[in-house]
């Protein structure tokens, strides 16, 4: 098995530091028990015990280049450009696939002299303190508590699904509420001589690529001025930045709203995970948006991405041009090169009152140039360095050029109306407050291989799971649901799931299906031997299908083994109530809708995993998000071909076995240590 790191329990479960390692099935009864399961076909028996290459295929680089073939000679440039990006992505996917022979190119071990601080400051800044707010459990002591009690109060988790609480204003007790439940610390870890931090939002490895920046109009005992601040979680503080016009929010934004932004530090990822990096900061980015979503629908808010804004805007939107521009080299190289530890502009919400509707529109030829003043503005602040040493894996840095997103005048902003979520087993949830779920969500690194749920729990968390809400009659594609209606886009990414212990359900394969435009298009690509049939039980509108109907107990627990061997021969896969796959629609997506969907597709799979973290903790079990698994097997499970659907993102639900060894401390006050 693949072991994760025994100290972080915030971690999403990833690959030990491996670059050719090799495994071999070994010639026992467990390759019996493969030849048995793969009795339909013996093409994926032989796939999945023979070594697997991540060549790009022909097919794709010629589908790629052939696009432009037809185009008219005006639009040749623009139609190159998009092909060489599209080429770029899909070398950087395939190149970053794990095989059951080889994984990724990553570093040889740990340099622990040079692990990346895990807290970005900008020194010398103005440090604007946030209030703190105890769970209901929590005993309220060591705290810089809120005193007005109506403003701490977090709604139920569960009613947040159903429709949102009356919005209440922008202050300084709001907006720390809004980090708090989002981006904060959650605690402290301790075991031995080390020490370390968890956060609200999870991230892979522990390491927190992402950093987040709020842009507001003034708000009383922050700031007299509209301002742009930098988020320290450690501290729970707004590090001012610069002080903006006056007329910025009430030009382009509804009243009672503001700015959040994301941005991601490739280096602290890449200094574990190597060249896979990439994924999984762009998963993180998506674990971040669905975070401040839910925090903010517990104030009333919605959140919407600005998606209009492009690469150039963002940079300057939250003061990135502070760092020197990278030219990364042409091959991986370790060297002193702190510039490397740049933040890279992903993502701008929109946080404002629910129910206001299509009240407002952003014009974003406007808007733009507006943000290209911000480069004047007395920017506060220089930020700190992360490590003395760096590795620079220059595929992470050619694949962030090619699927940075340009500014988009025509975009309109459109705010559907709130869609509430289905309920099968409300009486699942355990009463627990929308502030003790997301503060106490923490990621599950063994599972007990016990520990069942009851089928209702599973169609319910399910439920919570699909974009479009239910009820309405509509069919699942837009999203419109808490907390995927913050993206813009139709739903791309879908789920194959291995029920494992499940009660009243069947163990094995099934599919459910988030975007049923896709429908045909999915039961066309995969086996023909698959049933596709609705499990007993299942309502109407969450479209769940059973895809192996057969039965016996030896395929059972052969669906067990599959599921561990595919996430890295890791335990935890097989050892929970049931894990899944995020499968999106890849390469028509990246061909129809730009090669900048590419980091799009791994948060859509990030706010999925977020509501499945969520949800298992609101129903007394755990979660965690698995990074490593072997992606082409995946699809050879499905007998997917080519690259139109591609597994990005895995997960498991179950029971957590919990390491007495580990003493758990507050979030605040912390340690002293900066770690």
């Amino acid at each position: 098995m693949l072991a994760l790191n025994p100290t972080t329990s915030n971690a999403i479960a990833m690959p030990p530091l491996l670059s050719s390692s090799r495994f071999s099935l070994s010639p026992t009864s467990q390759n019996s028990h493969f030849c048995h399961f793969f009795t339909l076909t013996t093409s994926t028996l032989k796939f999945l015990t023979t070594k697997t290459k991540t060549l790009i295929p022909t097919s794709i680089i010629t589908m790629s280049i052939s696009t432009s073939s037809s185009s008219s000679s005006s639009s040749q440039p623009k139609e190159d450009l998009h092909n060489e990006n599209l080429i770029q992505v899909l070398k950087y996917h395939n190149q970053t696939k794990h095989s059951f022979d080889k994984y990724a190119r990553g570093p040889h071990g740990l340099d622990w002299a040079n692990q990346p601080n895990p807290f970005r400051r900008y020194l010398s800044a103005p440090l604007l303190p946030l209030l703190h707010f105890p769970t209901q459990t929590e005993p309220q002591k060591n705290q810089t508590l809120q005193q007005n009690p109506d403003d701490a109060y977090a709604p139920l988790y569960s009613s947040l699904f159903l429709s949102l609480p009356p919005p209440k204003p922008i202050s300084h007790s709001t907006i720390s509420q809004f980090f708090y439940d989002s981006l904060a610390l959650s605690a402290w870890k301790s075991t031995g001589y080390s020490t370390w931090s968890l956060r609200v939002n999870p991230s892979s490895g522990n390491l927190h690529p992402t950093e987040a920046y709020i842009i507001a109009p003034p708000i009383e005992s922050l700031s007299n001025s509209p301002f742009i601040a930098h988020y320290a979680p450690k501290e729970h503080s707004l590090e001012l930045r610069a002080e903006i016009p006056s007329g910025f929010f009430p030009n382009f934004f509804p009243e009672n709203s503001f700015l959040v932004g994301f941005s991601s530090i490739f280096w602290r990822e890449a200094w574990k995970y190597g060249e896979r990096a990439f994924r999984y900061c762009n998963h993180d980015v998506g674990h971040a948006i669905a975070a401040v979503t839910m925090a903010a629908a517990g104030l009333g808010w919605d959140v919407k991405l600005l998606d209009g804004l492009g690469y150039v805007e963002l940079k300057k939107l939250f003061g990135l041009e502070v760092f020197p521009e990278f030219k990364f080299p042409s091959r991986p190289v370790k060297g002193k090169f702190p510039e490397i530890e740049f933040e890279h502009p992903d993502c701008l919400l929109l946080v404002f009152p629910n129910g206001i509707g299509q009240q407002f529109d952003v014009n974003y030829k406007e808007l733009s140039s507006a943000i290209s003043e911000f480069s004047k503005l007395e920017w506060k602040g220089k930020p700190n360095l992360l490590s003395k040493q760096h590795v620079c894996w220059d595929i992470i840095y050619r694949t962030a050029e090619a699927v940075k997103k340009p500014i988009v005048i025509g975009d309109r902003l459109e705010i559907d109306p709130f869609k509430s979520s289905g309920v099968r087993n409300e009486g699942c949830y355990k009463g627990f407050t929308v502030r003790e779920v997301v503060r106490k969500r923490r990621s599950a690194v063994d599972m007990d291989g016990v520990t069942a749920i009851h089928r209702d729990t599973f169609y319910q968390i399910l439920l919570h799971c699909l974009p479009s809400g239910c009820g309405s009659g509509g069919k699942q594609r837009r999203q419109l649901a808490l907390p995927f209606r913050a993206l813009p886009w139709d739903a791309e990414v879908h789920a194959v799931l291995f029920v494992h212990r499940v009660a009243g359900l069947p163990a094995g394969l099934y599919f459910l299906v988030r975007n049923e435009d896709h429908f045909h298009e999915l039961k066309n690509s995969t086996s023909s031997n698959f049933a596709w049939a609705k499990p007993d039980g299942c309502p109407d509108d969450l479209p769940l299908y059973r895809l192996d109907t057969s039965s016996g107990s030896l395929k059972d627990s052969l669906y067990y083994r599959v599921s561990e061997k595919l996430s890295c021969h890791q335990e935890i896969a097989s050892h929970g109530c049931f894990s899944l796959g995020m499968v999106a629609r890849f390469e028509s997506t990246l061909h129809g809708k730009n090669t900048w969907m590419y980091p799009r597709l791994f948060w859509e799979t990030g706010v999925l995993g977020q509501v499945l973290y969520l949800e298992a903790h609101a129903v007394g079990i755990s979660a965690t998000g698995i990074g490593c698994y072997f992606d082409d097997p995946v699809h050879e499970i499905l007998k997917l071909k080519g690259s139109n659907f591609q597994s990005l993102y895995h997960f498991t639900v179950g029971a957590p076995v919990l390491d007495k060894r580990i003493m758990s401390l507050p979030a605040y006050p912390g340690p002293s240590i900066d770690a």
